[in-house]
């Protein structure tokens, strides 16, 4: 079948070749088809003045003027296509909604279903004025419309204001929010606020805020906003052009080997960031696609305080152009691009402070696979949204391709679709539709699909029991039809700890622990293992049985050493192969400083094949200077 539409959709383009004009499709002679101004679908379906949202149709080149409910017109808004506009929603519509109209010179269309607005109303709290709330803990709002609260404001330690944004709100939905109190909140009673993006200010009951539970710390974490899948195969940097990357929606030629969403990109031009890169001997310069102008700090080579040597082959650029804002204003239409000569880059993110340990509650954290922009429309039994395994998307007919692992993961584990609709059809079909999830279709009821209460649902996927449907995907394409919904999010989800007090949190699984006799490490040989039967000299300090070392060989465990400046070396007892991160020392990414006399030590070998092929005839060993181990570990 999918030939049969390809040989006809060839031979209907040489029929038409030629008698395109505008938005006119001119058949031969007597037919004729006239596509013309329209509105077909647009997003979000309820909005506030002051946010942006995304009408779909066609023949928008025509178009000079957008009308809102009230007869509010607005004559400034983007055209990203022909068939999209972006546009943000004026004061002074009217609270009762109506009709979307757009206009042109001598036409106008007007939508068919109406737009709703968004009168947010804050009806109660979860705890009363009076009561005590500590950092950490939640605070949950009641009332309506309340997906337009955009920020919540508390005082820090030091009574300055603390803004939150809506980002780093616990849940945002239509009817409740739930707020998390800042770790570093004033101690004492105060007034918080909420703001809505139109406007709107809402006072939080006046609590007496307390610190977090004892035990807790802030923790510099890094946040990875890309990084390279495939190093080999994107090659190293020698004056080329490949690490270019544009602002989502601006990579029209196809260059880049990455596009950012809005807030990322947004905080990568007004904040410091980082860049991490293999190489001996880098020359690393920031500059435009168009490599007409670079930011100012000029190329970063050792020595340069900008470019940190971490020891270990690889190298970290740090980055902060809020400084150039003339070649930030350059970005957008030229993009960016890291080029020089001697290195690779591996990773691009930003840091940020997260507290660990004290209060502590269970979240579901998302790892999002693909986001729609809302521009390729509502499902109406089209096949809009198709995606496909990296490499396989040969027409180029797919929304997205996925990576081989992202892919073999999304065949074998439950991954969730987040969808915009009031009343979905939701089908998981293939590309061809000869096929389909052998679970049916989903619709309200299913107890696969959710509800969220905020116009939103989520359907819940796992592939991995229906082996049939799966083969066929490859070759065919994953597809998501049906109709009356748009898709918003694929992603995966896990349910984690977050502030780590508690008995819910992870759980030490011992490998072996000390009891000091063995004394302190001076690059000394004491602290030797075996895997289970391979000490014949008796030299370790203990054998690991078989499971626990395939474990220890590939999976994350953890070291704790007293020290006060330790200096850990993994290696093998031989001496003649150690883990290639380096030695570990204070400032050490893979090092934690515990603030009680005591280090941990992240280790995860699983990545040096090289390294481990040693360990079962030579052993592993813990050596270099300055401390004591403690115990060996996995955290579970």
């Amino acid at each position: 079948m999918k030939k049969i539409f390809k040989y006809f959709s060839v031979f209907l383009s040489i029929a038409l070749m030629g008698a395109f004009t505008s938005c006119n499709l001119l058949e031969p002679e007597d037919e004729v088809t006239e596509v013309v101004l329209g509105i077909k679908t647009f997003s979000p379906a309820k909005v506030v003045p002051g946010m942006e949202m995304t009408i779909n149709g066609s023949c928008f080149d025509q178009v000079t003027e957008i009308v809102f409910p009230g007869e509010v017109g607005v004559s400034s808004f983007k055209k990203v296509t022909n068939e999209m506009i972006r546009v943000t929603v004026p004061k002074g519509v009217s609270a009762e909604g109506g009709k979307l109209v757009v206009k042109g010179e001598g036409v106008q269309a007007e939508s068919n279903v109406t737009l709703a607005i968004g009168n947010t109303q804050v009806s109660g709290f979860s705890k009363q004025a009076g009561e005590e709330i500590s950092g950490g803990e939640q605070l949950t709002v009641f009332g309506t419309d309340l997906e337009f609260i955009n920020k919540a404001e508390f005082l820090d330690a030091d009574s300055n204001v603390l803004e939150v944004s809506d980002a780093e709100f616990y849940r945002k939905g239509t009817s409740n929010v739930i707020l998390i109190v800042p770790k570093n909140t004033f101690e004492g009673s105060y007034v918080g606020k909420l703001y809505t993006i139109d406007g709107k200010v809402f006072p939080l009951p006046e609590l007496s805020y307390k610190k977090p539970a004892e035990g807790g710390h802030w923790e510099t974490v890094k946040v990875p906003v890309w990084t390279n899948e495939d190093p080999d195969g994107n090659g190293a940097v020698s004056w080329s052009g490949t690490y270019r990357f544009a602002l989502e929606g601006h990579d029209g030629a196809g260059e880049c080997i990455a596009e950012f969403p809005q807030d990322v990109w947004d905080k990568l031009m007004s904040q410091t960031f980082y860049l991490d890169v293999t190489a001996t001997d880098p020359q690393i310069r920031v500059t435009n696609g168009w490599w007409d102008t670079s930011w100012k700090a000029g190329d970063l080579q050792p020595g340069n305080e900008l470019l940190t040597d971490n020891g270990d082959g690889t190298f970290t650029a740090t980055i902060d152009l809020s400084d150039d804002p003339d070649f930030v204003a350059t970005l957008i239409e030229k993009h960016l691009l890291f080029t020089g000569d001697r290195f690779t880059p591996m990773t691009i993110y930003y840091t940020e402070e997260q507290w660990v340990d004290g209060g502590g509650h269970m979240e579901v954290v998302k790892t999002s696979i693909w986001k729609g922009d809302g521009s390729a429309g509502a499902v109406s039994w089209s096949g809009s949204y198709r995606f496909a395994l990296e490499g396989h998307d040969g027409a180029g007919e797919c929304i997205a391709e996925i990576p081989q692992d992202i892919w073999d993961k999304m065949m074998t584990e439950t991954f969730y679709l987040d969808v915009e609709a009031t009343d979905p059809q939701i089908r998981v079909t293939n590309g061809w539709w000869d096929t389909s999830w052998k679970v049916g279709d989903l619709q309200p009821g299913n107890e696969f699909l959710t509800d969220n209460g905020d116009g939103t649902f989520t359907a819940t996927i796992n592939l991995s029991d229906d082996p049939d449907f799966v083969a066929t995907l490859v070759e065919k394409h994953l597809l998501f039809t049906g109709d009356r919904f748009t898709p918003l999010e694929i992603y995966f989800a896990e349910e984690v700890w977050v502030g780590g007090g508690g008995d819910s949190g992870p759980k030490q699984v011992p490998i072996w622990e000390g009891d000091g006799s063995a004394g302190a490490v001076s690059w000394s040989g004491s602290y030797r293992f075996a895997l289970e039967g391979h000490d014949g000299a008796g030299e370790c300090i203990a054998e690991i049985p078989q499971d626990i070392w395939d474990k220890m060989m590939t999976e994350t465990f953890y070291l704790d050493v007293e020290a006060t400046d330790p200096q850990i070396r993994v290696t093998n007892g031989w001496w003649d192969t150690s883990w290639k991160v380096g030695d570990l020392q204070p400032g050490n990414e893979f090092l934690t400083d515990n603030g009680d006399g005591t280090f941990t030590a992240t280790i995860n070998i699983s990545d040096d094949p090289d390294f481990i092929a040693t360990l079962e005839e030579k052993h592993l060993l813990f050596t270099g200077d300055r401390f004591t181990p403690l115990k060996l570990y996995f955290l579970e």
